[in-house]
């Protein structure tokens, strides 16, 4: 390594070391499935300035915590069915096959299983249109299927599965078509892989209430890849960068955010994706009014200032993970270590379908 490496590495650790991050948590403590109700989750509420942890025993008693001039924005995107089993021709093996991105509708960067049994020019057949997939290139962490036909979303529609994540060791079933997606993203283009599960604890009864209630709801868009599922490693640290992800904020959500600012109002971040959206926002926009597209790479930890927000409600995370670190960059490591502490003592429920957590001041 490097010498300069070296002292990145040396720098990087005297602020953030992941075994800090760290925490044991059994099987039984990962929600399988979601609450009969997708507000009856249990919801923990963190404040910030007084260190005070409570506990409620339904997400929908956040009404409580919640301001009559609150903003919250939330991140509106919708999951494609980007699973399939592609099939080899005798239908002697499946490949459960993850399609990442697109070159040009044609050309796939895909996570399949068992790759290491394919090899350069090998097909694959989707299970029901029996369309073919060439193993065009294989590299270090996907492989590279290329299409007879251009793939549109009907087709992940007819032939994918919704790509639930792989911590739930299970195949996705018919409810979680429905509660895999938030309300929000209904009558949206699907163009996720992953779903932003703090909006998957927001009812249409909840959500009807609170605007009753006076608290607005603004939407964002970004396109949740796979990598938010991957490790991070001390590298990914040094260089404050993880995976890029497309986001679209319109002008109407900016100046909304914009005005809450100026009148010290609550800007309340409906999951740590739309606070990444904010964040990528405020740092690379010369004129926020305006709105914002682009790609982000940011990799928000403990050492950064967060100031788009007021309020987070987000899920509980994975142990070391990019999303434990940016919670943490919001409400202090210290403090969010042993609300996870208290959360495993109180039977909390954890990771997408899990219970759910309000960080405020």
């Amino acid at each position: 390594m490097p010498l300069d490496n070296i002292g990145y590495l040396f720098q990087a650790f005297l602020v953030i070391n992941l075994e800090d991050f760290d925490f044991p948590l059994s099987d039984d403590r990962i929600a399988k499935y979601p609450a009969k109700n997708r507000d009856e989750s249990k919801l923990m509420v963190v404040q910030r300035k007084s260190g005070k942890i409570t506990i409620s025993p339904h997400f929908r008693n956040i009404a409580d915590w919640l301001y009559p001039s609150d903003h919250i924005f939330y991140n509106e995107t919708r999951v494609s069915k980007r699973r399939v089993y592609l099939e080899t021709k005798n239908q002697d093996r499946i490949h459960e096959t993850i399609f990442i991105e697109s070159r040009d509708s044609q050309y796939w960067n895909c996570l399949v299983r068992n790759s290491k049994k394919l090899k350069l020019g090998d097909i694959l057949f989707s299970p029901v249109q029996k369309l073919e997939f060439i193993v065009f290139e294989k590299r270090e962490k996907d492989i590279v299927l290329k299409s007879n036909i251009t793939i549109l979303e009907e087709f992940f529609d007819q032939e994918g599965n919704i790509p639930i994540p792989p911590y739930l060791k299970r195949k996705s079933e018919p409810i979680d078509d429905i509660r895999y997606q938030s309300i929000f993203s209904e009558g949206k283009a699907a163009n996720s892989i992953a779903a932003p599960t703090a909006s998957l604890h927001m009812s249409y009864e909840l959500r009807k209430n609170l605007i009753e209630k006076g608290i607005q709801f603004h939407p964002l868009h970004l396109e949740i890849g796979f990598g938010t599922f991957q490790p991070i490693y001390d590298e990914d640290i040094i260089k404050k960068k993880l995976h890029k992800e497309k986001i679209f904020i319109s002008p109407d959500t900016a100046i909304a955010h914009s005005l809450a600012s100026e009148n010290k109002e609550r800007r309340i971040a409906l999951g740590t994706t739309t606070l990444r959206s904010l964040e990528a926002m405020y740092r690379t926009s010369l004129d926020i009014r305006s709105g914002w597209e682009g790609e982000t790479d940011i990799f928000l930890t403990p050492d950064d200032t967060i100031d788009t927000i007021d309020g987070l409600i987000t899920n509980f995370h994975l142990p070391k993970s990019s999303l434990l670190l940016l919670v943490s960059a919001f409400a202090g490591s210290e403090l969010i270590m042993e609300s996870y502490k208290l959360a495993i003592e109180n039977d909390f429920t954890f990771f997408s379908y899990g219970d759910a957590m309000l960080i405020v001041d």
